[in-house]
């Protein structure tokens, strides 16, 4: 069975098995949480039923809405690998009803998990064989954490890996031990770049998109991921086209339009398209047919 099709069957089996169970919250356990600057937390999340929690499955770029009980629900992307079947990450920046109630609670209190949703994914698949680069600001590296570890887990089948985030200022980066780690790598180009630099500060000093010029990949064999504010798109893509990437082979997560996740409550359109249902990956193609998408 091609990758594809594995990937088509994962999301045939979150959505089409038991209709009535995307209504339904699965009972799932907070098992750690972990602060990551001071506003956004990792929590590790753990589903309760054991058949449920192997039948969980979700692609790099998908989603899930979490409830906290007697609060309300709001929807999350995933940041951790796919191949970890035993718990699965959520980071989550304190902002709203649900998210600051979540901030709240502690390691072994129980919240509500429907999905995954989505049928747009970072299609690591079709990457193989070529060279990845991930183009990330602010929040919008939880969402690809998923693609980098999914890639990092498989390097051997990629060609160049380009990791480019940027950040408000040092102290707002996600992950920041992990990414320091990554940097000692030699199979993995990490450039950082901040918007206010502190004394300690060694990287680039302005907005993500300064270093994308620097990209010396062949377009013919490069993908791009990007997710990060809206008004990052804009101008990302200015600098991708002047580059000659394939917008077929650019592809941005726009999860900050998820709400529901099953279509229902019509917040998230785009056109003729749904954030939630269709997405929340688009491909530049896709969106360079979608005015209100960017």
């Amino acid at each position: 069975m091609t990758t594809d099709l594995k990937a088509n069957k994962i999301i045939e089996s979150n959505h089409l098995s038991d209709k009535s169970s995307i209504y339904v919250p699965m009972v799932a356990t907070i098992k750690e949480i972990i602060p990551l600057t001071t506003t956004e937390k990792q929590f590790y999340i753990q589903i309760d039923n054991l058949k449920e929690r192997e039948n969980f499955n979700f692609l790099p770029g998908q989603f899930v809405e979490l409830t906290v009980f007697g609060v309300g629900e709001a929807p999350f992307s995933i940041p951790s690998s796919p191949s970890n079947k035993e718990f699965f990450e959520l980071c989550v920046r304190n902002v709203g009803s649900v998210s600051g109630a979540l901030h709240n609670m502690s390691t072994g209190d129980k919240v509500g998990i429907r999905g995954p949703f989505g049928k747009g994914y970072f299609p690591f698949e079709k990457m193989q064989g070529n060279n990845v680069v991930i183009i990330a600001g602010g929040l919008g590296m939880a969402p690809v954490r998923s693609l980098l570890l999914k890639i990092l887990e498989e390097r051997e089948k990629y060609k160049g890996l380009t990791l480019i985030y940027g950040c408000v200022d040092p102290q707002n980066i996600l992950y920041k031990n992990e990414i320091l780690k990554l940097k000692n790598r030699d199979d993995i180009d990490i450039k950082l770049t901040v918007d206010r630099p502190d004394d300690n500060w060694k990287e680039a000093v302005g907005v993500c998109t300064n270093l994308i010029p620097e990209l010396k990949y062949e377009p013919k064999e490069t993908y791009i991921v990007v997710c990060g504010p809206p008004v990052m798109y804009k101008f990302v893509i200015i600098e991708l086209n002047e580059k000659k990437y394939h917008p077929e082979k650019v592809f941005l997560s726009l999860e900050r339009r998820m709400e529901c996740g099953v279509g229902k409550c019509n917040h998230c359109h785009i056109g003729n398209k749904l954030s939630c249902v269709d997405g929340p990956v688009f491909s530049l193609w896709e969106i360079m047919n979608l005015k209100e998408a960017i």
